[in-house]
């Protein structure tokens, strides 16, 4: 059997899964991959960004292993004007319910944006409040819980409206649009994610 390794940018409103679920879109409906290629991870529905596809059962298992603790960075526009004070309480992590239990989050690398990322355009865009500013900020985490990102921002006072995954070890996708794929060697790919 090859070894396969794609980099996505999965696009708004697409569940990480090839099969389909209800009239939902799925992976299946915007990338032609080989049947036995399953994603790593998973990147909820209304979330976007980079995303690993692979048949390499081995990849899979060392990046979800939280001992290995690779560096996530999202980018997330959130609603109102976010404090400094926030911020802090994210580096230092903060507490939010995974699973109807409580858990605080690990120290985290945070910051606003000083201007506005160059980001794909979102289909729908984010819905507009003239008087409401929607600052970005950059979040480097190394764990990974159902919805932590949404979660840890709500908990500091400024809902997630806009979550982008940009970064995985060293592989992003600041050269992608939503839909765009990438064939990366075995090599490339343990190299930008084990360097």
């Amino acid at each position: 059997m090859s070894l396969l390794y794609f980099v996505v940018y999965k696009p708004y409103e697409v569940l990480t899964r090839f099969g389909k679920e209800g009239d939902k879109a799925v992976l299946s409906d915007h990338f032609s991959v080989p049947r036995d290629v399953y994603p790593v991870g998973r990147l909820d529905y209304d979330s976007e960004g980079l995303l690993i596809l692979t048949n390499d059962k081995s990849l899979n298992h060392r990046l979800l292993d939280p001992q290995q603790g690779h560096e996530r960075e999202y980018w997330v526009q959130v609603d109102g004007a976010v404090t400094n004070a926030a911020i802090q309480q994210l580096r230092e992590g903060v507490q939010i319910n995974i699973d109807g239990k409580p858990y605080r989050t690990r120290g985290c690398d945070a910051e606003i944006f000083s201007e506005t990322p160059f980001v794909p355009e979102r289909h729908p865009p984010i819905r507009f409040r003239k008087h409401i500013p929607a600052p970005w900020i950059r979040l480097i985490l190394r764990e990974g819980k159902n919805r932590q990102v949404r979660r840890m921002t709500a908990a500091v006072g400024f809902p997630t409206l806009r979550l982008i995954r940009y970064r995985i070890g060293k592989l992003d996708v600041s050269n992608m649009q939503p839909g765009d794929l990438i064939s990366l060697s075995r090599q490339e790919i343990y190299s930008a994610l084990f360097p």
